[in-house]
């Protein structure tokens, strides 16, 4: 009797370690904590996608964080997301590859040399434009695919394009991943129609729907 016993208590026993397993793997099956691995490898997928940045590298900056993956970040990382037309001095637009471009300032050029393509024209304001780029696409970007037209913005008025040898940094070359670079970008505009301009910045390539943002903003002296 003793025997038949304690095999009953065993199996007794057994079958209680059996229900108590089986409860808590139904119990991680409904567990609402857990979201799928796939929904969340959707979320950085299309943040990477729309902001041209990997928000998953751990060797990310904060500045860049806050600029390209946070909430209320946009393509320009101004609020500017979306833009090009209207945009001021400091602002920036950025196209679909990821190139970032903010137009940095209009200044006076009194700094002639014998070498320069151009004299100091009493009659006209000469200037240099200084354009910021940053690649933050995963391709090289061509410089020398980017122009300028700058017309007055008051009474009318187109600049003529000038060439200042002291300090100069054109359009040209190739921009890599990851690299920030200041070009310059000389002019000279009649007098009579002030130094209000509107500088729009142009990309030849085979895309026609690429847009040409446009910048608003005053030569300083």
């Amino acid at each position: 009797m003793r025997v038949r016993t304690t095999a009953a208590t065993a199996a007794l026993l057994l079958a209680a370690l059996t229900a108590c397993g089986g409860g808590g793997d139904k119990a991680d099956a409904k567990s609402p904590d857990k979201a799928p691995a796939s929904a969340s490898a959707s979320a950085s997928t299309s943040k990477t996608k729309d902001k041209n940045v990997d928000c998953t590298d751990q060797s990310l900056s904060q500045a860049d964080w806050m600029a390209y993956c946070s909430d209320g970040a946009g393509n320009g990382g101004d609020g500017t997301a979306g833009k090009s037309t209207g945009l001021k001095f400091g602002e920036s637009y950025t196209w679909p590859d990821g190139l970032k471009l903010t137009v940095v300032e209009a200044r006076v050029w009194t700094k002639f040399t014998d070498d320069d393509f151009s004299t100091d024209d009493p009659n006209s304001t000469e200037f240099r434009v200084k354009l910021k780029l940053t690649n933050t696409g995963k391709s090289a970007v061509k410089l020398d695919e980017l122009s300028t037209i700058i017309e007055g913005a008051t009474n009318g008025g187109e600049a003529s394009s000038n060439e200042f040898q002291t300090g100069k940094a054109p359009l040209e070359g190739r921009l890599a991943p990851g690299v920030t670079a200041v070009k310059t970008d000389d002019n000279s505009l009649e007098m009579k129609y002030g130094k209000k301009i509107v500088v729009t910045v142009q990309r030849s390539s085979d895309n026609y729907d690429l847009d040409s943002p446009e910048f608003t903003g005053s030569i300083a002296s």
